[in-house]
């Protein structure tokens, strides 16, 4: 009996003291002024917060570091790989010109459509300083439009010449909606409207003569930086620097690089 009456008092001992250390924790916060309660349930809110912002700044440099190594990847690709301007081109424009914008195209893009203004423009505004050569780029969800586009352009190169070839990419231009906003079967009668003969045509078209050249042209471009359309290249036939233009660039930020690689 003796042993019982101890462990209850010990448990007893045990209880009172616990009643007496939750009690002087609740007095303690309860006397606590607002202030100091609201900053000890706020602090970890708090440290959350800080740590998710330190998160998501580290995250957008990352991302900003990474579009620029990615940015000048393509820089050096350019300089490196380019195919530089050749006799077979199609050029317009001066011959002899200290700038060459050389560009990678789809007849079906609309933003090159778009560039394609850009650049009449420019050429406009800079004389003989600036020629431009316009290579294939047609892009697979553009197909089999965007290509047989392509083929029509080399054959009315080969059977009018250069000027019967701009002729007809103004036109092109100019007559499609763009994804895909042409119906194949008008092509001939673009041609013939520019003044090729439509049996010559039609012979030339049904050879596929040009696909290889075609698909030359977009290896080049890819190998070069080019991932869409337009993929345009200022290119200095003097120092041999090269700017890539990754897009449909307006005439006056066109301006501003043309102006500084001929200063340079």
């Amino acid at each position: 009996m003796k042993k019982n009456t101890n462990n209850t008092g010990l448990i007893g001992a045990i209880i009172f003291a616990s009643l007496v250390v939750a009690g002087s924790i609740i007095f303690f916060t309860l006397q606590m002024k607002p202030m100091e309660r609201e900053m000890m349930n706020e602090a970890p809110t708090t440290n959350l917060d800080e740590s998710i912002a330190k998160g998501i700044e580290s995250y957008i440099k990352n991302q900003q570091e990474t579009a620029q190594r990615a940015e000048q990847d393509k820089k050096q690709a350019a300089t490196k790989n380019l195919v530089k301007p050749r006799e077979t081109d199609h050029l317009r424009g001066n011959k002899e010109a200290t700038i060459t914008v050389i560009e990678y195209s789809d007849y079906e893009c609309p933003f090159c459509k778009r560039f394609h203004r850009t650049m009449k423009q420019v050429l406009a505004s800079y004389g003989s300083d600036v020629n431009w050569i316009f290579r294939n780029f047609p892009l697979d969800f553009h197909d089999p439009l965007a290509t047989e586009e392509a083929e029509a352009s080399e054959c009315v190169a080969e059977i009018g010449g250069n000027v019967k070839y701009w002729d007809f990419a103004d036109l092109l231009f100019k007559t499609t909606k763009s994804n895909k906003g042409l119906d194949i079967k008008r092509i001939p009668d673009l041609a013939e409207e520019i003044g090729i003969d439509r049996a010559d045509f039609e012979d030339c078209m049904a050879s596929d003569k040009f696909l290889p050249k075609i698909k030359q042209d977009i290896k080049d471009g890819s190998r070069a930086g080019v991932t869409g359309t337009p993929g345009v290249f200022i290119y200095n036939n003097k120092n041999g620097k090269t700017e890539f233009v990754g897009g449909a660039y307006p005439f006056e930020q066109m301006k501003t690089i043309i102006d500084n690689m001929l200063q340079n």
